[in-house]
């Protein structure tokens, strides 16, 4: 099964894919999908669109895991992350692909073993789970993170 996580932005939406097969999880591909400062909302959502279509073409994945919205102060920021959320469930839908949705709680659960770990702790044990070497920007090992939360749940029942 491959699945295609992602952590959605206006400004830095992270992909990650996995495999998971008899060997275990496996790295296929990852990195961000990165906007120009002062770039219009409607442009960054559109260029979500367009990449994460392909990403979809190049890899097709079985599923699409997403982070789910966090409650937080800024109110326009959520509005705005609601839009890229949109933006991504619109691609699964385009492309068929079932989507499931995680908190961040869930996904540092399943990864760290712990709801509250730090962004970093996440990076880290994403490394540890996939073997890999290099160090991950960020948005990319969220997203690497939520597609292995996805491997470990399977929830039954797409959004």
């Amino acid at each position: 099964m491959k699945i295609l996580g992602i952590d959605p932005g206006t400004r830095i939406t992270g992909y990650g894919v996995v495999e998971k097969g008899q060997k275990g999880i496996l790295n296929v591909a990852y990195g961000e999908i990165r906007m120009r400062r002062g770039e219009p909302l409607s442009a960054c959502l559109k260029k979500i669109y367009n990449r994460l279509m392909e990403i979809i073409v190049e890899y097709a994945p079985d599923v699409i895991a997403l982070e789910d919205i966090f409650y937080g102060k800024n109110v326009k920021s959520l509005i705005k992350l609601g839009q890229a959320r949109g933006v991504v469930i619109l691609a699964a839908s385009h492309s068929s692909i079932p989507l499931y949705e995680y908190t961040p709680l869930e996904v540092k659960k399943a990864i760290v073993g712990y709801g509250r770990a730090e962004k970093i702790q996440v990076q880290h044990m994403v490394r540890v789970i996939l073997s890999l070497k290099e160090t991950l920007p960020l948005d990319a090992s969220d997203a690497l993170a939520i597609a292995i939360c996805h491997s470990n749940f399977l929830k039954e029942v797409p959004v």
